[in-house]
């Protein structure tokens, strides 16, 4: 293992796509398991020689060939093998009992060998803090950090127990890239809820989770019922591309937790004069009262939920607490937390995809466990001393900076800084999700809810539904490399385009048509570089994210405007929103602004942008979102300064956050048009009315 971990200056550096090999439609698979179907052997050193021909290799080639694996690596494609010596395998084989690797059953084989291959290239630069966004071929993903080795060279750390070689690593075959380990790559296979309990720093947590029931909803894995070979491939055209979408592989649950660490929840009890001499546990209950009653104090429903002899019951205060702290997802790592970052150096760096960060801080909205609330997950790009200090690019929970006062460190509600790691002797990811320490306490307080969330809340579709995060289909592939344009591709080189079949997406009802999802491209008009679209007979209605208090709002989407895309009438609740929505009209149609329509939005002086935004918001639209971009890989372009990325109001409406609220969309063109009557759905604003009643000659606070 490293004599020292360190930070490394952020890398941000795309990963290359998963490349599965070519074959006709019916022979395609969408899974991330190796196809066999089509193998093509090269004259050159495959991986599978690589393996054979070094005898200090000669445990883990037995394991390979155990496993069945060695004619994959002798075959076409684009692996990653994570390598370990004769010398490693003893290490692992002593500390299991063993004395050789004719010890290990296949099963056994199996699982080493599929925990060290990766059906995609990894170099070392390509990795960055986090995790890998392919899986190993055993369905888990590795963790990526940064350190020394012992003679201070910078070294990839995997899983945190192993890391690779620096004399020996991107060593390049025909067929991959071969990195060469410390120690083998295991993972627990113990649920969520088991490796929370395992680890005793966050003990007074694991406790709370316990008592209020919470625990018993984490063991959850996946969804026997769903069978995606019940499920074709989906072929479609939008704009001029060709595309496959795959169904999705499973239906799994997942959870992402956020912990306070004992030390860090004594320090809010003594600071809060809060004693712990009647146990923990009812500390913890008062400490939850302190956050909660201001806000459901006046709340029935929560007053009869009282006490500790309730705390399962889901308004009681310490059961709100916790369950604040779990998502419905699995984030598989930090840096899934906010959209994906993305290194292009011209004409700027340290981009996201889809995002200027030195405009717009990356940032996710996503629901918890706590019924009717989410949470804000958000990277510090921009701001004052955040920028120059330890925190640039930190992601954190419940953070806000307002755009117009984000250089004014005293304008900040900090939040709590998500860490990315635990300490090394605890396993931090399970095969049903994962947990992260967290510097701060998280509660849906008053300062969350009237301050941090009143704001134009702006969701990406992909964060929408907890399953797309949970199946990592969110943001998969290589935005930089396309796909043929002219016919559709089968091999799913450069990652996959996704269709969900009725019953699969939560809270989705589907009347009809197909919903699609399409992987990222960095030259897409498209917030984080990936949208959802709409094909056919469509009709579909789905629950609105909640909002944080009771009062009038706007619902915003976020699209762009193409001739080839299709008309659908908006209902909110069931109830008609205006006339059919045209998504072939660009702002500077003549029934939006014509000609007063300008692509140099940032020259215009703030009179002239406060006017703009009134044309504009007198027709029920906005431009698209400020930080947003498209870029041909020569130049960005703002959304801003297009005519056709822009925001359409669907409605304004009275909502009540006690209720569930549903946005449905049915199409009614009157024929087939260019693409199947495609329908957008790229980001979706939730806007109270704070925010977007201003007054005469004033613009929004937030675009």
């Amino acid at each position: 293992m490293m004599t020292m971990i360190m930070k490394m200056k952020k890398i941000f550096s795309i990963i290359l796509s998963v490349c599965c090999l070519a074959g006709g439609l019916g022979l395609v698979s969408c899974s991330d398991e190796p196809d066999t179907s089509n193998y093509y052997t090269f004259k050159g050193e495959m991986m599978s020689d690589y393996i054979n021909n070094r005898p200090e290799y000669s445990d883990f080639a037995y394991i390979i060939k155990q496993a069945g694996l060695m004619d994959v690596l002798s075959a076409y494609g684009h692996y990653t093998c994570f390598l370990p010596s004769n010398t490693v395998m003893d290490t692992y084989l002593k500390k299991h009992g063993l004395s050789s690797v004719e010890q290990l059953t296949k099963g056994q084989c199996d699982t080493i060998a599929r925990s060290h291959l990766v059906n995609n290239m990894y170099a070392t630069i390509d990795m960055n803090d986090g995790t890998l966004n392919t899986e190993n071929l055993n369905r888990r993903f590795i963790q990526i950090t940064h350190g020394l080795d012992k003679d201070s060279n910078t070294v990839v750390e995997l899983n945190r127990m192993s890391y690779i070689y620096y004399a020996t690593k991107d060593d390049s075959v025909q067929n991959g890239i071969v990195q060469p380990i410390s120690a083998v790559l295991e993972n627990s296979n113990s649920s969520i809820a088991d490796i929370l309990a395992a680890n005793d720093k966050i003990s007074m947590f694991v406790e709370a989770l316990k008592a209020t029931g919470l625990q018993d909803s984490l063991y959850k894995v996946k969804d026997p019922s769903y069978d995606a070979n019940n499920y074709d491939y989906y072929s479609y055209t939008s704009d001029f591309w060709h595309e496959i979408a795959c169904p999705p592989a499973d239906k799994k649950y997942g959870f992402t937790v956020f912990v306070e660490k004992d030390s860090l929840l004594k320090a809010k009890l003594s600071a809060y004069g809060i004693s712990t001499a009647n146990g923990n546990l009812q500390a913890l209950y008062d400490l939850a009262c302190k956050f909660y009653d201001p806000v459901y104090g006046n709340d029935a429903d929560y007053q009869a939920d009282k006490g500790m002899d309730k705390i399962t019951k889901r308004m009681n205060p310490l059961n709100m607490f916790i369950a604040y702290h779990i998502l419905t997802r699995d984030v598989i790592g930090w840096n899934k937390l906010t959209p994906l970052e993305y290194s292009w150096t011209k004409p700027t760096a340290n981009t996201a995809i889809g995002i200027k960060v030195d405009l717009m801080d990356p940032t996710d909205w996503y629901e918890t466990m706590l019924p009717r609330t989410m949470m804000k997950l958000d990277q510090a790009t921009i701001g004052g001393k955040t920028k120059q200090g330890s925190d640039y690019g930190q992601r954190f929970i419940n953070r806000r900076q307002d755009s117009y006062s984000r250089y004014k460190d005293n304008d900040l509600i900090r939040g709590a800084k998500v860490l990315p790691t635990v300490e090394d002797q605890y396993t931090q990811d399970a095969p049903n999700g994962r947990y992260f320490y967290i510097d701060d306490i998280i509660a849906f307080d008053e300062t969350t809810q009237m301050k941090v969330f009143n704001d134009r809340i702006r969701m990406d579709f992909s964060t929408i539904f907890p399953q797309v995060m949970t199946e990592n289909i969110r943001l998969n592939g290589d935005p930089a490399k396309d796909d043929n344009s002219a016919k559709a591709d089968q091999t799913f080189a450069n990652g996959k385009n996704y269709w969900f079949p009725a019953g699969y997406l939560d809270h989705v009802t589907m009347r009809g048509g197909y919903l699609v999802y399409r992987r990222p491209h960095r030259n897409f008009w498209s917030y984080e570089g990936d949208e959802w679209n709409l094909f056919g007979d469509y009709d579909i209605s789905f629950r609105l994210p909640p909002v944080p208090y009771e009062g009038e709002y706007q619902i915003r989407l976020g699209f762009c405007a193409l001739p080839t895309r299709g008309v659908a009438q908006v209902y909110f609740d069931n109830r008609p929103q205006g006339i059919p929505l045209d998504m072939r009209k660009f702002l500077d149609d003549a029934s939006i602004l014509g000609s007063k329509f300008t692509t140099d939005w940032a020259k215009l002086s703030s009179e002239e942008k406060a006017e703009d935004q009134k044309m504009l918001r007198n027709l029920g639209r906005y431009r698209g979102a400020y930080g947003g971009y498209h870029t041909d890989g020569n130049a960005i372009n703002e959304f801003v300064n297009n005519p056709r990325t822009h925001r359409i109001v669907l409605c304004t409406v009275h909502i009540d956050p006690k209720s569930d609220h549903y946005l449905r969309i049915r199409c009614t063109s009157t024929s087939k048009l260019g693409n199947n009557n495609e329908f957008m759905l790229d980001y979706l604003e939730i806007v109270p009315k704070s925010i977007y009643s201003v007054g005469a000659g004033q613009m929004e606070t937030d675009l």
